[in-house]
């Protein structure tokens, strides 16, 4: 029995002949590509720039730093998501605020996030789940009026004005939301171009910010490079110009750059971007149909052109089921050579959290969602064979949906 992987990269030949191009070049580090990769995810994006990573992670925690975050502060995000979006708050020495989802639902919306806000809130890392977006817009408008109670504590929050809004968008590259793109929204916004992500450079990421942003801070970029590069005010490329080679530290920062290998491997995937997303929705339009009636009940993936999910996971509901339930859902999916997962466990559950002082019972809509949360193979080596596949034994081992 051939097995159904559960998302495996896409990885083309064309993708393989620019990655060994940048390899005969001579030069892998930090460079042209890296440097053309960010150039094209701010057109794609609308973003008024983009600095390229090694992480969503290390996005995140740079956009900490850079706003001055650390102890004594709280910085808001989601009771479901995985660990990076909340572990950057604790690497800055930041506490931890967790959002629950709304009722049935695995995102809180704009006020869930907004009524977490406190004097001591400095930032919020909304997470986009699954594809789709949070209201980024609406939650700077519910944070720009409670511009009165910020407490700035230094020059750059004071000239933000408000709590900052961070998006968390792991998941979320080529979404939109009222006709915006994700990228040209929120202050800063985090991708991912981890493995298992629908753009891959195998590990990396990208944080992008707003016009703004860019206004209000025209060094943000350079700003971004230091604290991305040890803190050195030149990068490997400009140490290479002749008589080029003195160099400062302006700040002993981290190290967390993207490769020109890496960046070879996103500019090829980024050139058929919309083609992937093409093809990732209609297997969600497929499995939709081919599921209704029954017992699994999708996460809504709008297409439109002012709406639209990146169709990152496919997440359903096993109605009515337990976790036992769920679980052994899975067990017999795999046993049929079809892997799933579950996104998320509800950071509540998970050991450091509870270390934290984190109780599972004060976010019962987050529990609830996890509860009877299976996610179906989504990804673009899926055969139309592997999808119907995929439809038929989900359908047969779900069952059909409860009629009372």
């Amino acid at each position: 029995m051939t097995k159904i992987p559960f998302s495996p990269p896409d990885i083309r030949e064309e993708d393989i002949e620019r990655v060994v191009a940048v390899l005969r070049s001579g030069w892998i580090t930090t460079g042209p590509e890296t440097k053309a990769f960010e150039r094209e995810l701010s057109a794609y994006t609308g973003a008024a720039g983009t600095a390229c990573l090694n992480s969503a992670t290390a996005a995140m925690e740079l956009c900490l730093r850079w706003l001055g975050v650390g102890p004594g502060d709280e910085v808001v995000t989601s009771a479901y998501t995985y660990t990076a979006s909340a572990s950057v708050v604790d690497h800055v020495g930041a506490t931890i605020v967790l959002a629950d989802t709304a009722p049935g639902d695995y995102l809180p919306t704009a006020a869930d996030y907004a009524a977490c806000v406190t004097p001591k809130t400095r930032a919020i890392i909304p997470v986009d789940v699954a594809g789709r977006m949070v209201d980024h817009a609406e939650l700077m408008r519910l944070l720009g009026e409670r511009r009165a109670g910020f407490e700035p504590r230094n020059a750059r929050q004071e000239a933000l004005g408000r709590v900052a809004v961070i998006a968390d968008a792991a998941h979320s590259l080529g979404a939109r939301l009222g006709g915006r793109m994700c990228g040209e929204i929120a202050d800063f916004t985090c991708f991912s171009f981890h493995a298992v992500k629908n753009l891959t450079t195998a590990e990396g990421g990208a944080v992008c910010w707003n016009r703004a942003m860019d206004e209000a801070f025209p060094g943000l970029y350079q700003d971004m490079m230091l604290l991305s590069l040890h803190g050195q005010n030149k990068d490997a490329l400009a140490k290479t110009r002749a008589g080029a080679w003195a160099y400062d530290i302006v700040e002993p920062a981290w190290k967390c750059n993207m490769t020109d290998i890496q960046a070879a491997l996103g500019r090829s995937q980024l050139a058929r971007y919309e083609e992937l997303l093409e093809r990732r929705h209609a297997i969600l339009a497929r499995y939709a149909a081919g599921l209704a009636g029954t017992r699994l009940e999708l996460m809504p993936h709008p297409a439109g052109e002012r709406e639209r999910s990146s169709a990152h996971l496919a997440i359903y509901r096993l109605a009515g089921a337990d976790e036992e339930e769920r679980n052994r859902f899975i067990e017999d999916m795999g046993a049929a050579g079809i892997a799933c997962n579950v996104h998320y466990q509800p950071l509540p559950l998970l050991a450091a959290y509870r270390a934290l002082g984190f109780d599972a019972a004060l976010y019962p809509h987050a529990m609830a969602a996890y509860r009877s949360e299976v996610t179906l193979p989504l990804h673009t080596l899926l055969s139309d064979a592997d999808v119907e596949r995929v439809v038929e034994t989900a359908g047969r081992l779900a069952g059909p949906a409860s009629r009372g």
